[in-house]
């Protein structure tokens, strides 16, 4: 007996009587109503207990399995972090970001893959719900898969971004307190997201890239930094006392506080760069700790000038320094007044022409 069987003898509609008033149901149909339903309970009891037990094992197998993925992303998280804490007192760990900065990309890691993973169990769980309920999943699937194909084209930029930023997290390619160079901005990241990374610009500006729209990342905070100072002096000065004071400097400057934790590795004199006619051009280079090459290379050419001035080698400006010559007179193309230049002066008298003589006489 079916279930509408059932609640249309519950409850019979009403016939009129011969004289209008509606029929009072009697004692014998509550019964039979009663009876009815207990039959159809009775029918039908062992089926519905099948299927909430179905459902109660389908709930209970997800969240147990939820439990143990979830636990074991923890685990694989953890050992992460403690692989890279065991490089830190090696020469490899110095090269390789903080611990503070692999915890960060370990709990992002983690958090995305335990989204996905719950994303999955308890979507397959809920589908597998409703089919013991019999109902027809063919079309809820070509729905979802139809919706699906539309908000992927709509959000095409949004995914992008998506997938982005989570490769740029699993890759490690650049992290909170780094100073890189996106192509679209550049500076200090303050805070990176699956969608949007924020840098902090040389000026205070904040910028907002969206990690689809990043093509290249230049990472200047990771591994070390090259420092490097062209000095400029004139083409007669003697090329050994040059090299011997650069050196000196390097080899102090290599031993003071704090410039010799910001230097990773001695300054070198490289030579010379280039040769002119009137100047040459040497190079200095060294290894620095990341995001400290422009201190170091301020210091070096403050050190460099203060040696040069006391040992009276002269820095020039430029790649042609011109050499110091005296101003020229401005007169001194200019030639002397001419005594002629006065009528009354008797040369002029003397160099008048004669008046012509009179007619009259």
């Amino acid at each position: 007996m079916s279930l509408s069987a059932v609640l249309s003898a519950a409850d019979p509609s009403p016939t009129p009587s011969e004289s209008g008033t509606p029929r009072v149901p009697s004692l014998q149909d509550a019964q039979e109503t009663a009876g009815n339903a207990a039959g159809w309970v009775e029918e039908n009891w062992s089926t519905w207990l099948a299927i909430g037990l179905r459902v109660l094992l389908v709930l209970v197998i997800a969240t147990v399995l939820r439990v143990m993925v979830r636990r074991a992303i923890t685990k694989l998280v953890d050992r992460m972090s403690r692989t890279g804490q065991a490089v830190d007192g090696t020469a490899l760990g110095g090269l390789l970001v903080n611990a503070e900065r692999r915890r960060q990309r370990s709990q992002a890691i983690g958090s995305v893959l335990r989204s996905v993973a719950s994303f999955l169990i308890m979507g397959t769980a809920a589908l597998m719900v409703l089919g013991t309920f019999q109902i027809n999943l063919a079309p809820l699937l070509a729905s979802a898969g139809v919706a699906g194909v539309a908000i992927g084209f709509g959000a095409r930029n949004l995914v992008t971004d998506f997938l982005s930023g989570v490769f740029m997290i699993l890759e490690d390619q650049y992290g909170v307190g780094d100073t890189v160079d996106a192509g679209v901005a550049s500076g200090e990241v303050i805070e990176v997201g699956l969608r949007v990374t924020k840098l902090r610009g040389d000026n205070g500006e904040i910028w907002y890239v969206r990690n689809g729209e990043v093509k290249r990342i230049g990472n200047l905070s990771q591994g070390w930094a090259t420092a490097g100072v062209d000095v400029t002096v004139r083409s007669d000065e003697d090329l050994d006392r040059v090299k011997a004071t650069l050196s000196e400097v390097a080899e102090k400057m290599g031993k003071e506080e704090p410039w010799n934790e910001l230097l990773w590795s001695p300054i070198e004199v490289l030579g010379l760069d280039s040769v002119l006619l009137d100047s040459m051009v040497i190079r200095l280079s060294a290894k620095t700790m990341p995001g400290k090459s422009l201190t170091v290379e301020r210091e070096l050419r403050w050190r460099v000038k203060r040696a040069f001035d006391a040992r009276g080698i002269r820095i020039v400006g430029g790649a042609t320094a011109m050499e110091d010559v005296a101003a020229p007179d401005p007169t001194a193309g200019v030639a002397p007044p001419s005594v002629y230049s006065s009528t009354i002066s008797p040369q002029s008298a003397a160099a008048s022409p004669l008046p012509p003589p009179s007619a009259t006489k």
